[in-house]
């Protein structure tokens, strides 16, 4: 028996290995499609409203009003370091003017960039497909906070460790196609959607691990707080309990109570919302009460979150 020892170990060291590539593997197939953009009326303001609710809190550098990145320091250091992009025009550091509209529309669905690597916090499979048209053609618009910013916030890097890590939290989605948009004269269906597109839940549910990328809901401890996070200061926080329960969550909020919440910054009590929370100035009293009508809506969770 001894004989086969170590041919069977090689094997297990052998499949182990292989495990550990795929495990990490952060490139996959890239799209072929032949798409371009179409304007509406409404586009642009469409597209600039999406763009700030929904990219704005990684890209959007308040300092100088303009889409140049951030350092994310959600990432541990362990994993390596992790800078949002600059969106603006620079033919040198920006990211819409080297790509395609269909290269764009594919990364917004899928997450998966024009050279096939994979970024998990881009995709939006659940996104109407009007929606990422028109926050397409903003990006490529002459508005001010796009123009070109030949700078550069700093160089991702992210380790085995780090690439292990974003694999085990999210695999691609589907190239879902054919997404319309939700009845916005609905409070609950605008506001669920809203919800999943903004990423409420990404820092509002339970685990990382256990995020639905394709149907929100499906979240296993959706938007019942207590999602570990990280400060500025790299001071640990964890997100609140955004179910109507009365003790746990916001159940007492009234609707002008969250729109200074998510629009301000300003907590009922009058004390100061903690990053990595963003300010959604760009929210419409559409938006806010379709948001908030939604949030009423689902079953109260009583789920105790450790305070910041």
């Amino acid at each position: 028996m001894a004989l086969f020892r170590k041919p069977q170990k090689k094997l297990i060291v052998a499949g182990f290995l292989t495990l550990l590539i795929c495990g990490c593997n952060m490139y996959f197939k890239t799209t072929t499609d032949q798409f371009t953009v179409t304007q509406k009326t409404d586009s642009f303001e469409r597209g600039k409203n999406l763009v700030f609710n929904i990219c704005g809190g990684c890209h959007y550098d308040r300092t100088i009003n303009k889409f140049v990145g951030k350092h994310l320091n959600d990432l541990p250091k362990i994993a390596g370091t992790l800078y949002s992009a600059n969106l603006t025009h620079s033919t040198t550091h920006g990211i819409p003017p080297q790509y395609t509209d269909a290269e764009l529309f594919y990364l917004l669905k899928t997450g998966i960039s024009k050279t096939g690597k994979f970024m998990p916090y881009m995709m939006r499979p659940m996104m109407a497909d009007e929606d990422v048209n028109d926050i397409i053609l903003y990006l490529r618009s002459n508005d001010s906070s796009l123009e070109a910013a030949d700078t550069t916030v700093g160089k991702t890097h992210i380790n085995l460790i780090g690439k292990i890590g974003l694999r085990h939290l999210a695999s691609p989605q589907p190239y879902n196609k054919g997404v319309p948009r939700p009845d916005e004269n609905s409070p609950v269906a605008y506001g669920r959607y809203l919800v999943a597109v903004i990423g409420c839940y990404h820092c509002h549910s339970q685990k990382a691990r256990t995020l639905n990328y394709l149907d929100a809901e499906k979240t296993k401890g959706f938007l019942v707080g207590g999602m570990k996070l990280k400060g500025p200061s790299g001071k640990k926080l964890y997100g609140p309990n955004l179910t109507p329960d009365k003790q746990t969550g916001i159940g007492n909020f009234s609707e002008e109570d969250f729109r200074k919440a998510v629009t301000e910054g300003i907590r009922p009590t009058g004390k100061k919302l903690s990053p990595p929370m963003p300010k959604f100035t760009h929210l419409t009293e559409n938006q806010v009460h379709a948001l908030y009508s939604y949030l009423q809506s689902l079953p109260p969770v009583h789920h105790e979150v450790k305070r910041q």
